[in-house]
């Protein structure tokens, strides 16, 4: 069954769950823009998705580009999620499987590592 939750309260979460990062990686991020929208118009069952050049990937061409964007897609975690504890580690989970990719990491390796 879904959890009802508002978006104030999803918001803190995903902010709670940045701020699991370790300060040495946070540091590391740049020129990235976390946005938490209700669905992904393509994939509704998409919890979350990366966008941009990864950081293993930029070049002296990536200056002056747009940001990067982490999008956390709300309605399909609380759909997928029976409390609200469970929303809290799936967002964290979520949150730090797209960080990931823009550090380069990729979908088998994440899989591996149990972040999948």
């Amino acid at each position: 069954m879904a959890v009802t939750m508002t978006t104030d309260r999803f918001d803190e979460l995903v902010g709670e769950a940045l701020d699991l990062i370790p300060s040495a990686l946070a540091s590391a991020i740049d020129n990235v823009v976390v946005l938490v929208e209700a669905r992904n118009e393509d994939d509704p069952h998409l919890l979350g998705l990366y966008q941009g050049v990864a950081l293993t990937e930029r070049d002296s061409h990536y200056g002056g580009s747009l940001p990067d964007t982490i999008t956390v897609y709300r309605d399909a975690l609380l759909d997928m999620c029976g409390s609200e504890e469970e929303v809290v580690e799936e967002v964290a989970i979520t949150v730090i499987h797209e960080v990931a990719h823009y550090f380069g990491i990729d979908e088998d390796r994440l899989h591996e590592l149990g972040w999948g």
